[in-house]
């Protein structure tokens, strides 16, 4: 009786390992969150072209209405893809016409006077054809947007059963596959500095969906139970305007949710809401989402300054500036907008929005390269991503660079594409999906 039930034993946890095992190559083969499957910019059984044009190795490229530069989500055969399209309807403001031509004390931005609706598509990923499409509101935008930016920058997330569109101070919505609304949540209205817009993604852990909620007014982080809407807890926050997505570490067996922000970066329970650990050291206009490995998590940001911290969260408890939790800094060359992509222990980053890209070791912050131009790139908002040992950087204006992973600085290709690009890349398999100002493309071997 006793050898049955060793038996029994082995064999649920054969089933078990099994089951886990399926669920993770489910999630691995998808790219269901901003920066894909583990929120790195990876993904981890790609294997995209490495050369294309508007002729060459383009599977499919559809026309996506509006704008918006929220990065698609994909879930099986759907592609998931946020925008705000301009009506004809007009609504009264107090703009007078200055305003309408954006702040002239700060960068450029752009108002409306003019009712926008709020759309998610799903789109099938191997033909472009759209399934559905679902108006989620149509609202007049209170708020300024950079001139670079939109009001559909926030990207999408999904868990393969439900998929949750946010639209900032727009609100959240809980759809189900098939675009039926499930519930939605409205935070109020963002003020963020010198009309930089909105940004900031959601992200899952277990049953609950965080939103950082970071601007001039009172900052917050929520935690809501994602099959209801409803509030977990919620965590006020001593915080400004900024814009880095949380990002989900699990060490050890615990888990913690990272904010990198302007004032701190901070970790929080992501059950409980309980601050973990906090430091300070960002530059202002904190964007980028930290990355990890192998313990250590790495929060970087580079408006008017540089600023990256390699942190080992098992030493990481109450407040951490200047420990010896930090494990080593680098202050130079790191990215304003773009997030960077770790992989295979090398973290590859730009400088500010420009086409520099440097190569530091993760374990020690050892330089292999820095400041290597890819020339033509103009501006670079898109961030990173990794596959089958190539680097994609995705200039704004279409000439989109793959470069060989490892030590040594090599160029494979300089790919050019008719169109403006501000959208992060998402590769499922053999296909690199490119987000652009007016197309959805499909980029697969011919």
């Amino acid at each position: 009786m006793k050898q049955a039930v060793v038996i029994i034993g082995v064999l649920f946890m054969i089933i078990s390992l099994i089951s886990a095992g399926e669920k993770i190559s489910e999630y691995e083969k998808n790219w269901p969150q901003w920066r894909g499957p583990y929120a790195n910019g990876v993904s981890p059984h790609g294997n995209p072209p490495i050369e294309w044009s508007e002729n060459k190795n383009v599977k499919w490229k559809i026309e996506i209405p509006g704008k918006g530069h929220a990065t698609p989500v994909i879930w099986g055969d759907q592609i998931f893809i946020l925008t705000s399209i301009e009506t004809d309807k007009q609504v009264k403001t107090q703009e007078d016409s200055d305003d309408q031509q954006g702040d002239r004390r700060g960068p450029p931005s752009v108002v409306t006077n003019k009712i926008h609706k709020f759309v998610v598509f799903s789109i099938n990923r191997d033909d472009g054809k759209v399934l559905w499409q679902r108006t989620l509101t149509e609202e007049h935008p209170k708020d300024k947007t950079h001139d670079f930016g939109s009001w559909a920058s926030n990207s999408p997330v999904t868990d393969g059963k439900n998929v949750y569109a946010y639209f900032g101070s727009r609100g959240l919505y809980c759809l189900d596959m098939q675009g039926n609304v499930i519930w939605e949540r409205d935070f109020g209205q963002m003020e963020k500095a010198r009309s930089f817009g909105e940004g900031s993604s959601p992200v899952l852990y277990d049953d609950k969906i965080i939103v950082t909620w970071d601007h001039e007014g009172q900052s917050f982080i929520i935690a809501l139970d994602k099959k209801t809407g409803k509030d977990a807890w919620k965590v006020d926050r001593d915080e400004i305007s900024s814009w880095a997505t949380p990002f989900i570490v699990q060490h050890n067996g615990a888990s913690q949710v990272i904010t990198n922000a302007t004032n701190k970066v901070r970790s929080y329970d992501p059950n409980t809401g309980k601050m973990i650990w906090e430091c300070s050291g960002m530059t202002r206009n904190v964007i980028p989402t930290p990355v990890f490995a192998n313990g250590m998590i790495y929060v970087l940001s580079g408006f008017r300054g540089s600023a990256l911290f390699a942190i080992n969260i098992s030493k990481a408890k109450g407040d951490i500036t200047g420990s010896d939790a930090i494990v080593w800094q680098y202050n130079q060359d790191t990215p304003y907008t773009p997030s960077p992509v770790l992989y295979n222990n090398l973290l590859y980053m730009l400088r500010g929005n420009n086409g520099d890209l440097t190569c530091l070791d993760t374990r020690d912050g050892k330089v292999h390269y820095s400041k290597e131009k890819l020339e033509g790139t103009g501006n670079v908002f898109s961030s990173l991503v990794a596959a089958q040992n190539r680097i994609y950087v995705t200039g704004k204006n279409g000439t989109i660079y793959v470069i060989k992973a490892g030590t040594k600085f090599e160029i494979l290709s300089k790919n050019e594409i008719d169109d403006n690009f501000e959208a992060s890349p998402a590769i499922i398999g053999n296909n690199l999906y490119l987000r652009g100002y007016k197309h959805l493309y499909c980029i697969a071997q011919d």
